[in-house]
């Protein structure tokens, strides 16, 4: 059975919503971040010497970062679904927008989140990460525009990576500055699989 590393509070819901979409079994080790500094137990390095989550251990294979799970996990339990044939142009885009999210998407919205706590020390970069974070959400805005998912209409691995930068984008922007991030997020949270991963592993 497939072993989730999963933190309270954290990115690694994706994961466990992916193992419910793929409908496969397995055992949840919930890690509470500290109430004072926010980060994960030590405890957590016993399976990742950084202390990250999500990581998961299926069998022998441990596996971290969340894009390298949902890569791992749909080449080897997808059996087709959650992700387009490989050499065809939609895996492709597949494939870029798995990694568009931690790779590029995550940087701003982390910055404005950390910048938000220093005050006035950051007047001088405020613009800059404002600039940046609305020429990410209104690309993946206008990517949304004529789709459900972003690849085509079917849900897949990128849409599941892509859900935590969505989610954030609407709680520092609000509902109305991204309608199509804003469909994609209800989209998403009404999936049945989604609500299990909630109700297992918390939100």
């Amino acid at each position: 059975m497939i072993e989730v590393h999963h933190l309270t509070e954290s990115r690694s819901l994706r994961i466990t919503w992916l193992l419910e979409e793929l409908g496969l079994d397995y055992q949840l080790v919930v890690h509470t971040r500290d109430p004072e500094t926010r980060l994960a137990p030590p405890e957590l390095e016993a399976i990742h010497p950084l202390g990250k989550a999500p990581v998961i251990r299926d069998g022998e294979q441990v596996v971290f970062e969340s894009g390298a799970i949902v890569e791992y996990l749909v080449r080897r339990y997808g059996n087709g679904r959650l992700a387009p044939a490989i050499d065809t142009p939609d895996y492709y885009r597949y494939l870029q927008f798995l990694h568009y999210a931690e790779g590029s998407a995550m940087l701003p919205m982390l910055l404005q989140i950390y910048t938000r706590r220093l005050g006035d020390g950051v007047a001088a970069l405020q613009p800059r990460i404002d600039s940046e974070m609305q020429r990410h959400l209104g690309f993946l805005n206008s990517e949304l525009a004529d789709r459900e998912f972003v690849v085509g209409n079917e849900l897949s691995g990128a849409d599941i990576q892509l859900s935590f930068v969505a989610q954030l984008a609407l709680r520092l922007c609000g509902t109305d500055a991204y309608p199509n991030l804003t469909a994609f997020v209800a989209r998403i949270e009404a999936r049945p699989a989604y609500q299990r991963a909630i109700e297992k592993g918390g939100a």
